[in-house]
């Protein structure tokens, strides 16, 4: 996320409403780690957390899934839900205002998403992760992808930031080896794009997690 840090005492949904209403209409682009993931798994049903501009569950819909897609802004509901209909898959998309710091939607999937749900807000993640590990079918997966590095347009240039590994991660979220299971964990580079056209090398964090019973 490309936006500054927020003032102390900044509403987190008012402030996630402002960062999508005053973005310019474009059509989202799919986060590649789903689609080295993503690619290979059959469809079902799927969860992406934090949606954002709604690049993912355009991308998982047009290959035929079924997609919740959830975010704190209402403004990037909307946009997402106009999206889907102008590329004929509203039908496969439902995108919904949730914040994931009250509950967790429910349901249960086959795949859930977090690309890079990272925030300046309070938001006991590992709860959010626990839950949506609880929310998979039997031999459904949850992919979560987070900053391994800070681009040069991130509102967190804190030199001596610490980015938790992928294995971090997994013991953080403390799931019962009996009922998941580890399927990659692993820390990959790509060259990302700036919002003004920047581009930069950055690490990915990649925990992709399966359920098994």
């Amino acid at each position: 996320m490309s936006t500054s840090r927020p003032p102390l005492g900044t509403d987190p949904a008012a402030f996630w409403q402002s960062v999508y209403s005053s973005r310019p209409a474009t059509v989202p682009t799919p986060n590649v780690r789903l689609i080295e993931v993503a690619s290979a798994l059959p469809t079902g049903d799927a969860l992406d957390l934090g949606s954002g501009a709604g690049g993912d569950a355009l991308w998982l819909a047009g290959r035929r899934w079924h997609v919740t897609a959830a975010d704190i802004s209402s403004a990037a509901v909307e946009r997402l839900t106009s999206l889907a209909a102008a590329q004929g898959v509203g039908d496969r998309i439902t995108a919904v205002a949730h914040d994931l710091g009250s509950g967790f939607p429910p349901g249960e999937f086959d795949l859930i998403c977090a690309h890079y749900l990272h925030t300046p807000f309070e938001l006991d993640r590992a709860g959010v992760l626990r839950s949506a590990a609880h929310a998979l079918r039997v031999n459904g997966r949850l992919l979560v992808v987070d900053h391994g590095s800070a681009a040069p347009w991130s509102w967190n240039q804190d030199p001596d930031a610490h980015y938790p590994s992928p294995t971090e991660i997994a013991d953080g979220i403390g799931l019962d080896p009996a009922g998941w299971t580890v399927e990659r964990a692993d820390a990959p580079r790509r060259t990302a794009t700036g919002p003004d056209g920047q581009q930069a090398e950055v690490v990915d964090h990649v925990l992709l997690v399966r359920r098994t019973a």
